[in-house]
């Protein structure tokens, strides 16, 4: 049980770190950028996200029991890069204010979400299956990333 505290622990503190870098952000420069049609409302973010990492606290857990805590197996590994790497976009899109290199930083963040996911899976499917969620918000968010770059001429 505390070993799920743990990984609670540590998604949601990506998740606040990420708020960090984008409560300003969101009320004054998000607010003055074209975005596409299709942007959801602010208010969907938060709920949204809020599930996706407890989703991905649990998945972490699950497989962090599973491989009877051998260290840091590459499953892990791939958890904890996605992880710093889903912070860190918040960081670059809306602290650094830069679409365009946040785009590149989301393509890595996806790239990890699916190598997590496979081992995930591979180690526990139920542990895959709770990132098939995240895995598809950020391949949403990597298509509005893009499009809010393509729009502001970042």
């Amino acid at each position: 049980m505390f070993s799920l505290i743990v990984f609670i622990i540590l998604s949601f503190s990506a998740a606040a770190l990420g708020v960090v870098f984008t409560n300003h952000s969101l009320k004054t420069w998000y607010l003055t950028i074209k975005k596409p049609s299709w942007n959801p409302p602010n208010k969907v973010f938060a709920p949204v996200w809020s599930v996706l990492y407890m989703m991905m606290a649990l998945a972490g857990w699950m497989v962090w029991g599973r491989i009877n805590f051998k260290g840091l197996s590459l499953p892990m590994v791939f958890f904890f890069v996605q992880l710093i790497l889903n912070a860190g976009w918040s960081m670059v899109f809306f602290g650094f204010r830069r679409p365009d290199i946040a785009l590149l930083e989301i393509i890595f963040l996806w790239v990890f979400i699916i190598l997590t996911t496979v081992s995930f899976w591979i180690v526990y499917w139920v542990a895959g299956v709770l990132f098939l969620p995240y895995l598809l918000w950020v391949s949403f968010a990597l298509v509005l990333n893009h499009a809010i770059w393509r729009l502001n001429n970042f």
